[in-house]
């Protein structure tokens, strides 16, 4: 069953302690449970609903909303080409077209070993270095047809290999964990129940006297 892992519902409900209102946490949460399995599972999203106290329906609402979450299952590394103005002006169609005959398949679509989805995208901000690409949302500038079959040699060559990729898994936003120390949290007070500034906010009665 993809919920949840039992070490993954513990740290989301830490993610969840540091949100006043439950479903807050709601989309630090679904990058979890996307970084769990590379995609947003049902039952996973049945999880969530039950850890924040809201419905299944609006965590699918949620979750359909932003592009960055995937509702089926995609290969280890999602290939966005940038498909907007300045990238299509430097060549962004060519490069799609040499993407799809490199890998075998048409945007949209994953390759059979399941290690690539190509993606057509709109504009990554990056309109001085087209044309761009992102591999699980990390920037490619400036791309080749040999640079993107480099990028494809080097992707299959880390692809198993454990400490080798330079790229991590789709679904991974950090290789480093947020955590935040003890007694330096701001506290999740519930908004009805706030009757100050915040402790850490320096007031002018403080600024005087400092």
């Amino acid at each position: 069953m993809p919920r949840l892992t039992a070490a993954n519902e513990m740290l989301a409900k830490e993610i969840i302690a540091r949100y006043p209102v439950r479903k807050s946490a709601l989309i630090p949460l679904l990058h979890l449970a996307q970084e769990q399995d590379g995609y947003v599972a049902q039952d996973a999203m049945s999880h969530l609903a039950e850890l924040v106290e809201i419905t299944p329906a609006e965590v699918l609402g949620t979750c359909s909303f932003y592009e960055m979450f995937k509702l089926e299952p995609v290969g280890r590394y999602v290939i966005n080409v940038c498909g907007t103005l300045s990238c299509q002006l430097l060549g962004a169609d060519e490069l799609i077209h040499h993407a799809e005959e490199r890998l075998g398949v048409t945007v949209g679509a994953t390759t059979p070993d399941g290690l690539f989805t190509l993606e057509k995208a709109e504009c990554q901000a990056a309109c001085t270095e087209a044309p761009c690409l992102q591999v699980n949302y990390r920037h490619e500038y400036r791309v080749t047809h040999a640079d993107f079959d480099g990028l494809i040699d080097r992707l299959e060559g880390e692809a198993g290999k454990k400490g080798a990729d330079s790229i991590p898994a789709h679904g991974t936003l950090s290789r480093i964990r947020q955590q935040i120390p003890a007694g330096r949290s701001v506290g999740a007070v519930p908004p009805d129940e706030v009757d100050g500034p915040p402790v850490w906010m320096p007031t002018k009665d403080a600024e005087e006297n400092s």
